[in-house]
């Protein structure tokens, strides 16, 4: 299991219904991408962080192993805004506003990626992917979502286990073995994943396949109270970025 499916497994929100959580995550994400960047999404920044921390008990090291891949390609994204090809100046040269229009963007995509995450570090895909039958997504699709998610796991434990074999038999310590070892873990994932394929189809037939999958999820109810909250948290955030506006700007 990766650490962030770990954490929204054990989080204290767990059993709280996809869409409270869904108002808050998703409501910072597009306050992020809707209000000006500074103090806007500066705020939207801190506010995900202190409910992350706080109330949804994420632990910190937790939060920054899956935060800082996210922030990596919003940084290496921002930076190009930094220079301009083939300008009056030659052929790279730094932009006029380049500082500010990087930070802005930076600002926005950091913020948006907490709001994102506020969601998944608190709702397992095991309790959304079924749910969203009930909300008009077709069946087969959210069959082959739930699967493919599923059997991922499968497959990345397969790919440790022969990676481990593979360092126990002296398989990486020159280049050349290392790349016949990432040849053969290559082709090995490959079959493995078929052959898991292949039994997974079988034991469905055996079992009255009709054409869906039916799983138990935990029964839960939206909340209004924590859906008020959240409407709530949002709007003072958005209120407080009209405030703080024009003394910061």
């Amino acid at each position: 299991m990766l650490p962030i499916d770990a954490a929204a497994h054990s989080s204290r929100w767990r059993r709280r219904h996809p869409v409270d959580k869904a108002v808050l995550g998703f409501g910072l994400t597009a306050l992020a991408l809707c209000l000006p960047p500074w103090p806007g999404a500066a705020l939207v920044a801190l506010t995900a962080l202190a409910v992350l921390l706080g109330p949804a008990g994420v632990p910190g090291r937790r939060l920054w192993r899956a935060y800082r891949v996210p922030l990596g390609f919003c940084a290496t994204g921002a930076a190009t805004l930094l220079v301009q090809v083939a300008g009056p100046e030659g052929f790279l040269s730094l932009a006029d506003d380049g500082p500010a229009r990087a930070g802005e963007v930076l600002l926005r995509t950091s913020a948006a990626s907490l709001g994102v995450l506020l969601f998944a570090f608190t709702t397992p895909m095991s309790d959304l992917l079924p749910r969203l039958v009930r909300a008009g997504v077709p069946a087969p699709v959210v069959d082959v979502a739930l699967v493919t998610y599923r059997m991922s796991f499968l497959l990345l434990d397969s790919v440790r286990r022969v990676r481990e074999a593979q360092a126990a038999r002296l398989g990486h310590t020159t280049r050349a073995a290392a790349w016949r070892s990432l040849a053969s873990l290559g082709a090995t994932a490959f079959v493995r994943a078929f052959g898991r394929a292949a039994r997974l189809q079988d034991g469905l037939a055996g079992r009255g396949y009709d054409g869906a999958l039916r799983v138990l999820v935990p029964e839960a109810g939206v909340s209004g109270r924590f859906a008020c909250g959240s409407v709530a948290l949002l709007g003072s955030v958005t209120a407080l970025t009209f405030v703080l506006e024009g003394p910061l700007t």
